[in-house]
């Protein structure tokens, strides 16, 4: 392919953000990818050796700090992959890493953007969506999982998922605040200063490399359980284990941001649910089935009972006005993202044990 010029990857050292870079130094080789990360988030630390083995220029630095990002003035893409995208964090009281991470950060970005009128894509989150209206679908009971009503009367859900017209009036975790005040400055400056934007709200994104948590990552952090053998409950809705979300397997969206990148002009001013839909999702008790098919364990799951602050029973992306805007399709079913996680976690047992297990 040919080259996009300087492509400036935030968050580079993550889980998007190093497979974003690994895969666009490979099929734009004329171009210079560049990693900025702080390191921040455990286990990130595993990805230096693969982005420098790719050909990516990795650069500690930190978007909450604005010297850190001046360096970049000559780039021609943006990628804002940096976040704390914990939907717990803030819960303890502190809330400043996450709102200079997330808000600030993306500012600090946006600026950079302007001043260098270069592309700026912004992976975002199904969490900017407000709870009471993410709990407000019509919901069936199947054996083994929740699924959506052929009819739903609560607005912004569809038969086919949450749809990007769901009011946004409400509560929704500190995570979904500081990410939808973060789309609202990326309409500001694509308004006032003429920045090439576009905002991908990504449902749970999986697959190899992802240091996984229960309160991010969770189907990684599920694998990395029955490989483990660590201890897992279901929380809440009964305890019963059928809350469902879909998921997306990171090298598809890799793809459409790759489609994004050779394309600014086909998506500037665009926001779209990204994620695999009703297609490609699993409840966690279909989950702990392959886990356990997978990696030879049978965990006992234990039960709780009572909902937890900031969960759902089901997400499903609609993700109609992407596929009207674009050929792009997921490719990898669920199957495929349990199986890609728990071969490198095979592959990589010592390391990744010593972080995570």
């Amino acid at each position: 392919m040919s080259s996009v010029g300087e492509i400036l990857i935030t968050g580079g050292a993550g889980f998007v953000g190093s497979s974003l870079a690994i895969s666009l130094a490979g099929s734009h080789p004329d171009s210079h990818v560049i990693a900025l990360d702080n390191l921040y988030r455990r286990g990130s630390e595993l990805n230096l050796d693969r982005l420098e083995a790719a050909g990516v220029e990795f650069v500690k630095g930190d978007v909450r700090n604005p010297e850190d990002l001046a360096r970049f003035d000559d780039i021609d893409v943006l990628v804002e992959c940096s976040a704390e995208p914990s939907v717990m964090s803030g819960t303890d009281g502190d809330t400043s890493y996450i709102y200079e991470t997330n808000l600030t950060g993306a500012y600090n970005c946006l600026e950079l953007a302007r001043r260098s009128d270069c592309h700026f894509i912004f992976i975002s989150t199904s969490r900017v969506y407000p709870m009471d209206g993410l709990r407000a679908a019509a919901i069936e009971e199947a054996p083994t999982r929740f699924e959506l009503a052929a009819e739903q009367p609560a607005a912004g859900w569809s038969a086919a998922g949450v749809t990007e017209e769901m009011p946004l009036t409400g509560a929704r975790t500190f995570y979904g605040t500081t990410k939808l005040s973060a789309e609202f400055l990326c309409a500001e400056f694509a308004a006032q200063f003429g920045v090439r934007t576009v905002i991908n709200r990504c449902g749970v994104v999986a697959g190899a490399w992802q240091m996984g948590k229960v309160d991010q990552g969770v189907f990684t952090h599920w694998m990395l359980a029955h490989e483990f053998r660590k201890p897992l409950s279901y929380f809440g809705f009964g305890g019963s284990g059928k809350q469902v979300r879909d998921l997306l397997h990171v090298d598809d969206l890799v793809d459409l941001i790759e489609e994004q990148i050779t394309s600014p002009d086909h998506w500037a001013g665009q926001t779209f649910n990204v994620g695999g839909g009703r297609e490609v999702s699993l409840s966690l008790l279909e989950a702990t089935d392959i886990c356990a098919r997978l990696s030879g364990n049978e965990l006992e799951i234990g039960a709780v009972q009572e909902d937890r602050d900031g969960d759902v029973p089901l997400y499903i992306s609609d993700t109609s006005r992407l596929y009207d805007h674009t050929s792009w399709r997921p490719k990898r079913d669920a199957e495929c993202v349990l199986s890609d996680i728990h071969e490198w976690i095979d592959s990589d047992r010592d390391r990744v044990g010593e972080v995570l297990g």
